[in-house]
């Protein structure tokens, strides 16, 4: 189904269910023993999900290159992608707070267990928006297992496409300090005009010596539907109902660097490709690359 200026989803639906993706893709990554990343909690969350097709990927049970029609170095690299991603982004956290930032904002923060799972130092806080649901369903299954947050976290159940900064500052947030935002896997799936107005609220509830991390896909541009609703097909045949043709906006949209850059903050991106090399991991043949091309990760400062 086509997206609309109002649609809505669980982990299981839509946007969703990429979100459930990503975390599988996560505990895959976490059992890695190069040992890059950690998410522990990855898998139960998409296990208590329950959609077969990832409990089965993450069991070992399915073989993607098969499914895919595609190549085993090809898995690896997308793998690999994910190693890269989640590593980015909580060094980028790290680095935050080490600097001295105590309050974080991820936003559409699906299954990221971030709140968790990393060293926040003593009096940071933690703001989670996504849907009512999915904010829910996280809490209640980390509750369950006994998972206790490594900061304070504060959830805040709104859709992005409404008045998410009031019920950020309901929540607790402090306008006038510095605060680290993280908008990790979302731009894709928000229209071109609504990608800037996500860094035009960001930039005017942001104090001086904020922090911003994100990632720029070129591919969007020129995104090959017809490809992604075959590749739909061959997963829906395995159980699994995600065709991105129908979840992402494709097109000419702004460089997330220049139009960051262009409305006060500094920030600089590295590609994946980089990440690869800076990691110590074999760089993909380009055929064996990304379908989506070289992701680009951002991140810098507000300056005061």
């Amino acid at each position: 189904m086509a997206r609309t200026h109002d649609d809505d989803w669980d982990l299981a639906s839509s946007v969703g269910a990429t979100a459930t993706m990503v975390a599988a893709g996560r505990a895959m990554a976490t059992k890695d023993p190069r040992g890059l990343i950690n998410d522990p909690f990855a898998d139960p969350l998409v296990r208590a999900v329950g959609v077969d097709f990832f409990i089965k990927m993450m069991n070992g049970e399915l073989d993607l290159a098969e499914i895919q029609n595609s190549s085993p170095a090809r898995m690896q690299a997308m793998l690999d992608g994910m190693v890269v991603r989640t590593k980015y982004f909580d060094d980028y956290f790290i680095n935050a707070t080490n600097g001295g930032i105590r309050q974080a904002v991820i936003l559409a923060s699906g299954l990221d267990a971030r709140a968790y799972r990393l060293p926040w130092p003593v009096g940071t806080v933690v703001y989670e928006l996504d849907q009512p649901q999915v904010i829910d369903f996280k809490t209640t299954t980390l509750t369950k297992i006994g998972a206790e947050p490594t900061a304070v976290r504060r959830t805040i159940p709104i859709d992005l496409r409404g008045d998410w900064p009031a019920a950020l500052q309901a929540a607790g947030w402090d306008a006038m300090a510095p605060t680290a935002w993280l908008a990790e896997g979302l731009l894709i799936y928000l229209p071109p005009e609504a990608q800037d107005l996500l860094f035009d609220n960001i930039t005017a509830v942001s104090a001086a010596d904020s922090t911003i991390a994100t990632e720029f896909v070129p591919g969007i541009v020129d995104f090959d539907a017809e490809q992604a609703r075959e590749m739909a097909g061959t997963l829906r045949d395995h159980g699994l109902d995600i065709d991105m043709s129908s979840l992402v906006y494709s097109g000419e949209r702004n460089h997330v660097v220049d139009y960051l850059n262009g409305i006060g903050w500094l920030v600089e991106g590295v590609t994946r490709t980089e990440l690869f090399q800076l990691n110590g991991l074999t760089v993909p043949d380009p055929a064996d690359d990304d379908p989506l091309g070289e992701i680009i990760f951002i991140s810098g400062g507000l300056p005061g």
